[in-house]
């Protein structure tokens, strides 16, 4: 049972092709490298395509180990011979480049993973579901990720065999495919965060505050809810989870026009600290453990605040009798 299969139906790369390669040796005419794309292959770049401008070293252009996107410049399917150019790569290129193969990567690790699951040729589970996906979809990552939430609009077609001869998706390797496929390719939320500080020394200044959190929070949508906390007086946090980032950045940068709308014609001010950025789970911590600690301040401070209480109360002569001596108190 073979494991490796090249990513495409093509065996070989069309020329001005833009593809992805490992290098794996520098030599004297330039450097030999792996089409990882294509199972591998053995591909090289001359020397003269390594740069636009006079090569001083090569080590400083290219290494051993590195992967980048370089062009197809000549195929010779009979001998294998692949001629190959860096110096032709522009950087939209490298961009596109880069976006199809770590999407590539995800689907061939996906028809590996399911291929050995299943005890089959990932070759033949290509030619029966990937390369028809990539057809039809443009990209079979894309296919796998409608099928998330949408398997049968992806898989019906394939539950019986094609015209073309292509047979049909038994039932066994489509459940283990949509077991393998929902957990790699189920979307975690992003979570996105903005700090503001807002103050308000009119009257009635807090509930004018309260009412801006309020403002900041109904600009919120059901695919990204927005909340808007207290740090510490005067830093707020607004904060929403979202699968798209774009989508997470307009609603909190929505939530802050918002707030500002309520907070200023109540007399009060605000400015932005930290513009809507994605944060991590180490920066979530570190607010949290911000927020409890200034919690715990206030704890303290309220206890420290009926403490004081207590002693004064302890103080003052409620019956009238201090200074007096208990022999005269009981005369």
């Amino acid at each position: 049972m073979a494991s490796q299969c090249r990513m495409y139906e093509n065996k070989f790369p069309d020329i001005d092709d833009v593809v992805m390669i490992q290098v794996k040796s520098i030599a004297e005419m330039g450097a030999y490298v792996q089409l990882l794309e294509y199972n591998n292959i053995e591909g090289m770049i001359l020397l003269s395509e390594l740069s636009r401008r006079r090569i001083r070293s090569i080590s400083k252009l290219i290494k051993v180990g590195r992967q980048e996107p370089v062009m197809v410049m000549r195929v010779d399917k009979e001998k294998g011979y692949i001629d190959l150019s860096k110096r032709r790569v522009s950087a939209e290129d490298v961009a596109k480049c880069d976006d199809r193969y770590n999407k590539s990567k995800v689907v061939h690790s996906i028809m590996r993973h399911v291929a050995e699951k299943c005890s089959l040729d990932v070759e033949t589970l290509y030619e029966s579901l990937g390369w028809p996906l990539y057809k039809k979809y443009g990209h079979a990552f894309d296919a796998f990720r409608i099928a998330v939430t949408e398997p049968d609009t992806v898989l019906n077609d394939f539950m019986t065999a094609g015209e073309d001869g292509r047979p049909a998706l038994d039932p066994n390797v489509r459940e283990q495919l949509m077991v393998v496929i929902r957990r790699r390719m189920t979307p975690t939320p992003i979570k996105i965060r903005a700090d503001i500080e807002m103050t308000c020394f009119a009257f009635d200044g807090v509930l004018h505050i309260k009412d801006a959190m309020r403002a900041g929070e109904a600009t919120g949508t059901e695919e990204a809810p927005v909340k808007c906390q207290l740090v510490a007086t005067p830093l707020y946090v607004l904060t929403t989870q979202t699968i798209e980032k774009d989508v997470g950045i307009k609603v909190l940068t929505d939530a802050i026009e918002a707030v500002r709308g309520k907070i200023e014609p109540a007399g009060g001010k605000m400015n932005v600290k930290e513009a809507p950025r994605t944060v991590s789970e180490r920066d979530e911590r570190i607010l949290a453990d911000k927020m409890n600690a200034m919690s715990r301040l206030e704890d303290e401070d309220e206890s420290s605040d009926e403490d004081d209480d207590d002693e004064s109360m302890g103080n003052i002569d409620v019956d009238g009798t201090s200074g007096l001596s208990a022999e005269k108190i009981s005369s």
